[in-house]
Parts: C-alpha cells; sequence; structure tokens
C-alpha cells in the first residue's frame, strides 16, 4: 500500500480544468449547504482525515457533525479511539451535574500514544458544545470509541463493573486477567508469546464474553452500562485476536481491526434504535472505500467497505485532504509528539493536481466526477499517519486511489495547521486563541 509512484497516467491538465469546472470552492462553513443537501436521509455520514494530527480536519468535521447531531438528528458520533476513554467522554457529555470544563480532566486522562488524537483542545471544544447541547435533551448525543487496541483497559473495566455489580462473574474476569498479566500490558509481548502457545489467552476471553452475554437478562442496571462492560468484554476477544495476527500478517491484524470497529458500529445502531444515526470519524485509510485503493490487491477491506456493503445507499463518505502545511506526529511509534512541516504534495498526485486547480479550498461532490478521469484513473492520494518521515514522504505515504469510488464526497484544505495538544510537554498547558470553538 502507498508504492511510491514513478510515472503519472492521466492528463493534469484535464484533471485541473475538472476541478476548476465541478468544484464547489469553501470560503467558509456556509459554503458546505450544498453537502448537506447531498448526504439527504443517509443513515451514517464518514468523515475521513489524511493525518492523526491536523487542526482543520477536526474543525471542519465538528462543523459538519454539529449540523448532523442538532438538524437531521444524528444520535451519536463513533471515533478512531479507544472504547474505554471515550465512554469516559460519552458520560461526561451526557452528565448534567458536571460542568462543561470538566471535560478537560477526562482528556487529560487519555494516555495511550498517541495522546494527541484526542487529548487536544480541537476535540475539547466540540465535546463543551455536545455538553451544552445534552443538557436539556432526554436523547443525549453519545461519543464512543470503535477502536480495538484497549485489551488490558477493557479488561480492567469489565473487572471494575462486575466487582461491583456481580461478584460470582468477577472472579472469571480476575481469572482471565491473569492470563494476561504476565505480559506488562504490552501487546507485542503478548504477540510474540502466542508464537510459542497459538492460542494462548484466548479461550479465557472468549468464556467471559459468554459469560456476561448470559447474565445480561438478569441484569436490572442502567441499560448503557450494561451494553458498555459487554463491548469491552467483546474488545478483550477481539484485541487478543488482534495481537496474535499482528505479528503473522498486517492483511489479517488490519482486517480485524476493521471488522472490530464495523461490529462496535452496528452494536451502537442497535443499541440506540432502527432509526438511529451514526457519525463515524476516522483515517482517510478507513473510511475511504478500500475496493479504490491498492489495499484491495493485498486483501485488505474497512469500515468504510463494510458499511456500503451492509447500508447500502445509506452511507456516505467524505474524505479530507491538503497540499502542504504543519502536523501533529511522531518520527517513530511512541515517540515525543512533534509540529512537523508537511511538504507540498507530490507531483501528479490528487493533491497536486487540486491545488493546481487554484489554492482556494475545495469541496468535491463525487457524482459530479463519475463520468470523468477521476473514476477511471488511478490517482495517488496522501495518507500521513501518527508516525510520520517527511523527508522520506516522496517514496510513501501515498494510496492510489480511484478517487469517485472512494468517497461520495472530498473536502480539499489548501493549507493546514497543527492541532493543539492539550500538553505539548509536561505540565504545560497553552489555550490556543480559537478554544473552546475550535473554529
Amino acid at each position: 500500500m502507498g508504492i511510491f509512484n514513478t510515472g503519472v497516467s492521466y492528463n493534469q491538465k484535464e484533471a485541473a480544468e475538472l476541478v476548476k469546472a465541478k468544484a464547489i470552492q469553501l470560503h467558509d462553513f456556509k459554503d458546505l449547504e450544498v453537502l448537506f443537501d447531498k448526504i439527504g436521509d443517509a443513515r451514517i455520514v464518514m468523515l475521513g482525515e489524511a493525518s492523526h494530527g491536523t487542526h482543520e480536519y477536526y474543525t471542519w468535521r465538528s462543523y459538519i457533525t454539529r449540523k448532523l447531531v442538532s438538524e437531521k438528528k444524528f444520535n451519536f458520533i463513533a471515533v478512531e479511539g479507544d472504547w474505554p476513554d471515550c465512554y469516559n467522554i460519552n458520560c461526561s457529555i451526557k452528565d448534567n451535574s458536571n460542568s462543561a470544563n470538566s471535560i478537560l480532566n477526562v482528556l487529560k486522562k487519555f494516555d495511550r500514544w498517541p495522546t494527541w488524537m484526542w487529548a487536544n483542545w480541537e476535540i475539547a471544544g466540540f465535546c463543551k458544545w455536545l455538553y451544552n447541547y445534552n443538557i436539556e435533551k432526554s436523547n443525549k448525543a453519545g461519543f464512543y470509541g470503535l477502536d480495538v487496541y484497549s485489551l488490558w483497559e477493557s479488561l480492567e473495566a469489565v473487572r471494575n463493573y462486575l466487582e461491583k455489580n456481580d461478584p460470582e462473574a468477577f472472579k472469571k474476569a480476575t481469572e482471565t486477567y491473569r492470563c494476561f498479566e504476565p505480559y506488562k500490558e504490552d501487546g507485542t509481548s503478548y504477540a510474540y508469546a502466542s508464537r510459542l502457545v497459538p492460542e494462548l489467552c484466548e479461550n479465557e476471553v472468549i468464556a467471559l464474553l459468554e459469560e456476561i452475554q448470559k447474565r445480561i437478562p438478569e441484569n436490572k442496571l442502567p441499560q448503557e452500562s450494561v451494553f458498555g462492560a459487554e463491548q469491552n468484554a467483546l474488545i478483550a476477544v477481539n484485541a487478543e485476536k488482534y495481537y496474535r495476527a499482528m505479528i503473522r500478517s498486517n492483511t489479517e491484524s488490519w482486517n480485524i481491526r476493521d471488522s472490530h470497529m464495523m461490529e462496535t458500529l452496528e452494536r451502537l445502531l442497535d443499541f440506540h434504535g432502527p432509526n438511529s444515526k451514526a457519525v463515524v470519524w476516522a483515517h482517510n485509510t478507513h473510511i475511504g472505500d478500500a475496493r479504490a485503493t491498492d489495499m484491495a490487491d493485498e486483501g485488505m477491506y474497512n469500515i468504510g467497505e463494510l458499511a456500503r456493503q451492509k447500508f447500502p445507499g445509506q452511507t456516505f463518505l467524505v474524505g479530507f485532504g491538503s497540499y502542504t502545511g504543519n502536523v501533529i506526529a511522531g518520527n517513530g511509534w511512541g515517540a515525543e509528539m512533534q509540529n512537523m512541516l508537511v511538504p507540498d504534495a507530490r507531483q501528479g498526485s490528487l493533491e497536486y493536481l487540486l491545488h493546481k486547480a487554484g489554492n482556494e479550498n475545495k469541496l468535491l461532490l463525487m457524482d459530479d466526477f463519475k463520468q470523468t478521469l477521476f473514476n477511471e484513473k488511478w490517482i495517488d492520494h496522501r495518507a500521513i499517519g501518527v508516525v510520520y518521515k517527511p523527508e522520506y514522504e516522496r517514496y510513501g505515504n501515498y494510496v492510489p486511489t480511484i478517487a469517485a469510488s472512494r468517497y461520495d464526497a472530498f473536502i480539499y484544505i489548501d493549507k493546514t495547521h497543527a492541532l493543539h495538544p492539550l500538553h505539548l510537554h509536561p505540565n504545560e498547558v497553552s489555550i490556543p486563541e480559537t478554544f473552546p470553538s475550535g473554529f
């Protein structure tokens, strides 16, 4: 995925002219009204990002989401984040006894690297809006995590829940937790250990999930807390599977992760009722249909593809991208976060030709591009992860894409800026001028 493309297989001048003729200029958020018309009655709207550290991706997504929640009555936001941490946000924004500022304390507890993905001022501003929106609502908008990484945190959450509510099942949860204790909350250590004992703790987490599911009909607690306990047990099952697959195959582990995201999304939709609606925030590589990228050649799929298959005609995918700017990322896994320069997009890429068509921000509605080269030609499309080395970008960081098939709409921001982490350095917190709205 993202192999360096040494040639351009389309007419760049023709592509730029198409963009000039068909793209909608975005001077401000008000120019997005046509996007909401296009979204129509979609049940699932997925909003992407080309990096996990860009201010504009968070703020434009926040604006779109606010409109979807307040005007189209979307029920919840599901993000590429861990369930336990995001569930704490969910509880905070629904608790009228809290103050809006207490959300900051919840966000500061996000301690899994990369912390800046959710512990940032842009998310703080958005969650403050959610809190205020929810105050007088009986059906409050929720905020949940879709990801699968939180094996130990989810096991601990299950233990805490059962210790208070089901002492008998708590014993089984403790036994399960002990199976993982030797690996000291290190997924890589567990993965390597599973090479010697392939099933390792698999049976334990499956038995724990079955025990919780068996007891759900007997439980008289508020339903969301019961749902959360079952979700944490499900995460333990899928995370254990993910970490075992991690050292065998990138494709297998990727597919386990996105299958879990889709399973979680479906569970949330079922929980919120037959007419419920969801906004999903995740990287373009997750929400943009994988069938329209070279990921498909490697047997990889993603939540965008799965949602289109499961909810045909009810899923709307919005990608994001930019030409140049700055981003928060690390130069290695677990490395200190840095404010990095994003170089100009390489020649021939989607971002390059959108810039060549004019340096204003743009909205592309892909139905307008279906009978064009955007639905016929592979065009490289930038993807920046939490690990980023700008000096090597031209050798990677681009995914060959059939743009008009990968997305239903695409938002292009010509020059972007780094988002604002809650603390770039220990004990250092600086409030950006855009807080609390984050716009």
